[in-house]
């Protein structure tokens, strides 16, 4: 796990090593290990890496890397799993050079050298973003991997194509002065992250994932976006699992799944250093566990973050899960105090706007896992792949319901639930749910209601999907002078025709929400205390294999996870993980009536909003004044609204 930064301007007369040395350094804490430069100021190229250390912790492993034959330049963030089978494939083929070492990076840069950038791609099992100079051609390509696990930004500034891991790096540059990009803000009003391509200024952007993307130094045309090459699609993978569905039955499905994961993990293993991984006790991690144990003849390090809040806190579920596994356990319960120093620090995590609240106990986790190892793994896309999401089968249930009422009845429905606030409803239902089951007494009822009325206007399940997503349902009203792009309306194309609703869900959220607000969420909260994160899931060969399962292995009787559920009970009792989802969340909406208030009414100060002129202030101000009063619970719009003005204090 590294951090890469670079630029490409023949026309640079500034000091070339001084300024890539400042890009760089701002990713020092994705790379504490080392750190290297590589200059052609002729040809107007300038390469800076980070190093993080996993695998050949020697010199050998130093970056940027400069191909045996001499003609290519490599900086590289990630971990090829393969990399073993790639150096024995190449020995065959009689094309391994002289190796120096046994890093990964060596690997890659001669896959690289030999079956060029496509064809190496398509080869490659892992995590990664890449540069790669070739010295020839003058030609830069940048990459990253299938899912987007890895970062990599690519942009203009003041002429120069400029390249980094995080934004920070890209900032550092001399002459940036990239303004707010104010479309791009819309977006993330309404999901609370930035989906690529956009990033929070103009004319930056994420290289999205499964592509790459090449550009000809003698044919530089500044500000335009470029066309990234897409060297694997989820969209023909979800075809190709349509079209080829898993044949046999669910036990077997549990169990082809199992060697998939047992291969994802074997490689995903391999390191230099020590390693652990995150432990929740639910579906997900709890089975990245109970395989790594099964693999491995020392007991797995774990870790858990624990709250006193008794609602948000999942320790004693992953405790007991650990126990059954004997794995070498360490729990940790924050105060409330804890949990808030960090919130200062989020904006220079995360770069740009985002505002996934469990970015906090993610961070915080990490850091106590980094005081024992250097790689953790996780659990992360076990929702996404196996329909683990409340979504995938509320969403279908209230939409089949909505959609059989003429138009008529459903406005005066809507008018009806309308009728009352969302405080009278808590006020009215609340006295009735002593009544009712426990598992029907739900919190927060009055905004519940107010989102049903929201569906009940709704016209398509596209609409219904988004507002399941949308914390603020027309951004552009709040952000001035803006236009949101019509994102999730081009994905997929004429595929979305072919799936039910369950799957449209998980396949946008696999091309969007994962990649964009868990992916980076995880990514920056490890990175920013120099962990390694590795998530087994993800291995491109699991997701494929996913997408050939009929959604009833996946999605039945209103429970997710099927024939994940069953591989899981191989090693861990039922009754150690069935209980309802909760999240990784924190008491936000509680902290902002209380220990948060005086910050957030400093960032929201009207007076400040208008100077600013990013936000209309009346719109901020209502939903500031109806949360303390308790009127609504605006606590994710608030937040974010305040990690933008955070972000925005920090940044300009």
């Amino acid at each position: 796990m590294c951090g890469l930064v670079g630029f490409l301007n023949a026309a640079f007369s500034g000091d070339w090593p001084a300024t890539i040395r400042k890009m760089s350094a701002t990713l020092s804490h994705r790379g504490p290990d080392d750190e290297g430069v590589w200059i052609d100021e002729a040809a107007g190229i300038a390469l800076g890496h980070r190093r993080l250390a996993i695998l050949d912790l020697s010199p050998a492993g130093h970056q940027p890397m400069v191909s045996d034959c001499g003609r290519y330049v490599l900086v590289f963030n990630g971990e090829i799993y393969n990399h073993l089978e790639l150096r024995q494939e190449l020995t065959v083929l009689g094309a391994a050079p002289s190796w120096r070492g046994h890093s990964d990076t060596e690997t890659l840069l001669a896959a690289l050298s030999y079956w060029g950038v496509a064809t190496t791609l398509e080869k490659l099992v892992g995590m990664f973003a890449l540069a790669l100079w070739d010295r020839k051609d003058r030609v830069l390509t940048l990459a990253r991997d299938r899912i987007g696990e890895k970062p990599l930004y690519y942009g203009w500034v003041d002429g120069a194509l400029v390249f980094a891991s995080e934004l920070k790096a890209i900032r550092a540059y001399p002459t940036f002065a990239n303004p707010i990009d104010r479309d791009a803000l819309a977006l993330y009003f309404r999901y609370s992250w930035i989906p690529a391509p956009y990033s929070i200024y103009e004319n930056i952007w994420k290289l999205p994932a499964g592509t790459y993307l090449q550009w000809f130094a003698e044919t530089l045309s500044p500000n335009t976006q470029g066309t990234p090459q897409a060297y694997w699609s989820l969209e023909r993978v979800i075809a190709k699992g349509l079209a080829h569905p898993f044949p046999r039955t669910e036990e077997e499905a549990a169990t082809e799944l199992e060697d998939l994961l047992r291969q994802s993990l074997k490689g995903q293993l391999l390191a230099d250093v020590p390693l652990g991984a995150f432990l929740s006790g639910g579906i997900d991690s709890s089975t990245v566990v109970a395989l790594m144990q099964s693999l491995s003849a020392q007991p797995v390090k774990t870790f858990t973050i624990g709250f006193y809040e008794h609602a948000y806190n999942e320790a004693q579920y992953a405790k007991v899960v650990a126990q059954h596994l004997g794995t070498d356990h360490t729990e940790y319960y924050l105060t409330g105090q804890e949990t808030r120093d960090v919130i200062p620090k989020l904006t220079h995590l995360y770069d740009e706007p985002f505002a996934d609240s469990s970015q906090i106990p993610t961070h915080l986790v990490s850091m106590i896992a980094r005081q024992q190892v250097t790689v953790a793994l996780s659990g992360d896309g076990g929702d996404e792949l196996f329909g683990g999401y409340v979504r995938y089968f509320l969403a279908p249930t209230i939409w089949q319901k909505i959609k059989c009422l003429p138009k008529p009845v459903r406005r005066t429905l809507a008018s009806l639930l309308k009728s009352l606030s969302p405080r009278q409803w808590d006020r009215l239902v609340g006295g009735l749910s002593i009544f009712l089951p426990q598992n029907l007494r739900y919190t927060t009822i009055g905004d519940k209601i107010a989102k049903l009325a929201r569906l009940c206007q709704m016209t398509s399940e596209k609409e219904v999907y988004l507002s399941f997503l949308s914390l603020i349902d027309l951004p552009s009203q709040l952000v001035i002078n803006s236009q949101e792009p019509s994102l999730m309306q081009e994905k997929l194309g004429q595929l979305s025709h072919q799936l039910s609703f369950e799957l449209y869900m998980m396949a946008l959220d696999l091309l969007t929400y994962l990649p964009d607000d868990i992916l980076v969420k995880v990514d920056r909260a490890a990175m920013g205390v120099s962990l390694e994160t590795r998530i087994p899931f993800l291995d491109h060969r699991v997701v494929e294999f996913a997408w050939t399962l009929p959604l009833q292995m996946k999605i039945r009787q209103q429970r997710g996870k099927q024939v994940l559920r069953k591989l899981l009970y191989r090693y861990v009792p039922p009754t150690l993980i069935e209980r309802p989802k909760m999240g990784f969340g924190i008491p936000l909406a509680q902290w902002l009536r209380s220990e948060l208030r005086d910050w957030g009414a400093t960032l929201l100060n009207p007076t400040r909003l208008k100077q600013e002129g990013y936000l209309k202030p009346d719109l901020v101000c209502q939903y500031w004044q109806e949360h303390q009063t308790g009127k609504r619970n605006w606590a994710g719009q608030l937040w974010e609204v305040l990690m933008f003005q955070s972000w925005l204090e920090r940044s300009f």
